[in-house]
């Protein structure tokens, strides 16, 4: 294997974390921010990348941190590996509530492609790269861009997915239509397109975006409940309006300050 073996299990329900074991000399990558807690004997390292180019000279450290810059990640992960002479543990968490999901990329034919943020760690030597989309239509208003993640190797990876993850496995030529920004990741054998939702009413009132995008089989997709870009959107709008409370949305607005003794002279 080119990747490193390693165990692990997952904590949690709502905010998840991952604790993985690793033997003498093994590593694991992960992106900056993520790291929970490790044993001693686990020394903690900067690389350039995602670690799987570190024997291919400048050159390779460079185009393997390029990729990542494209998909609009840091140019940085952190490895963290056990110099130590037993098993230790590294952990790491949730971004926010959701599921981690653990990928076996040599059951994935060596291959999974997910949103661009959806990574969170990997054995050392799994390549995480970039998905550039052949379709016009699907690179404009795909939710991603033309680019996607792509995980390669041979090793586990982990991914996360927001709020509650739905597992789907496609038949040949089975079509699954999902909102475009509650795709977590599929095989590299699932067709992924976009479409307009069309109809008047629905582009105007509709409330749900102008596409969603269709998944074509055969192939396993993962769908998420919750997409980072929905929550964020939902704590946005329920921030005050010029710094004071208005009664979280309430009818009164003003007059219910003045009824509940709240406003201030």
């Amino acid at each position: 294997m080119n990747a490193h073996e390693i165990d692990y299990e997952i904590f949690g329900e709502e905010m998840q974390y991952v604790e993985i074991e690793l033997d003498p000399q093994e590593a694991v990558v992960a992106e900056a921010g993520s790291f929970m807690m490790m044993d001693t004997d686990v020394k903690m390292d900067t690389i350039f990348g995602d670690g799987s180019n570190q024997d291919k000279g400048v050159l390779g450290k460079i185009f393997s941190a390029g990729k990542r810059m494209l998909t609009g990640e840091n140019l940085f992960m952190t490895a963290f590996l056990n110099i130590g002479q037993h098993k230790r543990k590294v952990s790491f968490a949730s971004p926010y509530p959701g599921k981690i999901l653990p990928i076996d990329l040599s059951e994935k034919g060596g291959k999974f492609i997910c949103q661009k943020d959806a990574f969170l760690c990997a054995a050392k030597g799994v390549s995480v790269g970039i998905e550039f989309s052949k379709k016009l239509g699907r690179g404009l208003f795909g939710g991603e861009g033309f680019i996607m993640q792509k995980l390669e190797g041979d090793g586990m990876a982990f991914v996360h997915a927001g709020g509650t993850m739905a597992k789907k496995e496609l038949a040949a030529g089975e079509v699954l239509k999902v909102d475009t920004g509650c795709i977590v990741g599929f095989s590299q054998s699932v067709d992924y397109d976009v479409e307009f939702v069309g109809g008047i009413k629905n582009t105007i009132f509709g409330g749900e975006g102008l596409f969603f995008a269709t998944l074509r089989g055969p192939g396993t997709v993962y769908i998420q409940s919750l997409p980072f870009s929905r929550l964020a959107g939902r704590v946005l709008a329920s921030i005050p309006k010029g710094g004071k409370d208005r009664g979280e949305g309430s009818l009164l607005g003003g007059l219910g300050d003045l009824l509940d003794g709240d406003n201030r002279f």
